[in-house]
């Protein structure tokens, strides 16, 4: 069942990137594992997916020591400060920074072991008040802040739409992210890369491809509903928008 939905999904992403002239290389899936056991990951990985999301940094490290090192894990979901630490030499990127005290301690802990880290930021587009993430009229200053520490490379945005019966409705906050990114490519800001964009999940996530997504967090398209429990390493859940 994984193994075909991810099929599906990679025919999907052809099709949307076929509809406005992209060449579906530009963009990775990435499979959102977070609540699933590490079973579920082994179930998928001989589709070649080797990009995955969690929510949560207690998970990502778990999994991470028991499946093979070749995965490359990335940190979806709010990041509290005092974790950082156990991300470090672990994460691919980070999508979720949303503030410069959270990049001043990715800077302390990864700067200890003498790691880059790659990161995102998170913007709020639609300016939810459930939601994290800065505002779009913000997000080049953060940028520029975060620009000046020596050990956090930022590689583009990310952002979490509303959720929508109707993926149409979250287009103009795809296009608005874009416009974003290109304006602040425009600038040319030292140790700044605008080429991730990070935007679309299980619902939007074709509208997200043709607005100019690059990468997109699929977690129930391919491993089906979660349930709402507690997480063990076997199974289980938390409750979270990042899909």
């Amino acid at each position: 069942m994984i193994l075909e939905n991810i099929k599906q999904v990679e025919e999907n992403i052809i099709k949307s990137c076929e509809k406005v002239g992209r060449d579906p290389k530009e963009v990775t899936l990435i499979a959102v594992s977070k609540t699933k056991p590490y079973t579920a990951i082994e179930e998928a990985l001989p589709s070649g997916v080797l990009d995955y999301g969690e929510n949560k940094v207690q998970e990502l490290t778990e999994k991470y020591e028991i499946l093979p090192k070749d995965i490359r894990w990335h940190m979806i979901g709010h990041l509290q400060r005092n974790k950082v630490k156990y991300l470090v030499g672990k994460v691919e990127l980070i999508h979720s920074v949303d503030s410069l005290r959270l990049a001043n301690q990715i800077e302390t802990e990864f700067a200890k072991k003498n790691e880059i880290a790659n990161i995102l930021i998170e913007v709020n587009m639609a300016n939810e008040e459930s939601k994290f993430g800065i505002t779009s009229e913000t997000t080049e200053q953060l940028v520029r802040e975060i620009s000046k520490l020596e050990h956090v490379r930022i590689k583009g945005l990310m952002t979490i739409a509303p959720y929508t019966d109707n993926p149409e409705t979250n287009r103009e906050y795809f296009r608005n992210m874009k416009k974003l990114s290109v304006d602040i490519t425009e600038k040319n800001i030292d140790n700044v890369s605008m080429n991730v964009l990070s935007m679309g999940m299980t619902g939007d996530y074709q509208v997200a491809i043709e607005e100019g997504a690059t990468m997109i967090r699929v977690g129930t398209g391919i491993f089906g509903e979660r349930k709402r429990q507690s997480y063990t390493l076997s199974g289980y859940d938390r409750k979270s928008d990042n899909d």
